[in-house]
């Protein structure tokens, strides 16, 4: 049986993006001000800094992407910090960071966080009337693969 993770009406949401689509993060983040200020906010390094001044309200600023960011809200989507995340990333620029980005969204979908990667995505997701709700997310049941026998290897 899996068990369900309630979202409250405030969702925690984490916002990243990558250098050349900070421009467009930005954009998206001023068009939908209002829907925004309503929820708790997290972002990596400078990308947290450039919202908190396009909003004028409190972002909570963590390293940047390359420098351990990544891997922070990777920590908090398996701790259950984070209930959604949006992460502009760059598919056209190779990162010095991509196993992080990978291993970043393979945590959103491994606990079910609802993940916007383009703008499209994104519209659709702060559009949703679960945005303005309570929400539960049911989370996977990983049982088995914790109780999995290991096998012991020879020395």
């Amino acid at each position: 049986m899996s068990a369900i993770k309630k979202l409250g009406i405030r969702k925690r949401i984490a916002l990243v993006a990558h250098d050349h689509k900070k421009a467009d993060l930005m954009e998206w983040v001023a068009h939908n001000r209002e829907v925004l200020s309503k929820h708790e906010l997290f972002a990596t390094g400078t990308t947290g800094k450039i919202i908190e001044e396009k909003l004028d309200r409190p972002v909570r600023k963590l390293m940047s992407g390359p420098m351990g960011g990544d891997q922070q809200i990777g920590a908090m989507i398996a701790n259950g910090e984070i209930d959604m995340m949006f992460f502009f990333w760059d598919p056209m620029e190779a990162q010095p960071h991509d196993s992080d980005v990978k291993a970043l969204l393979r945590l959103c979908v491994l606990w079910n966080i609802p993940m916007a990667c383009d703008r499209a995505t994104a519209d659709f997701l702060i559009t949703s009337p679960f945005m303005h709700q309570e929400y539960e997310s049911q989370l996977p049941d990983y049982s088995d693969y914790l109780n999995r026998t290991i096998k012991k290897q020879d020395d």
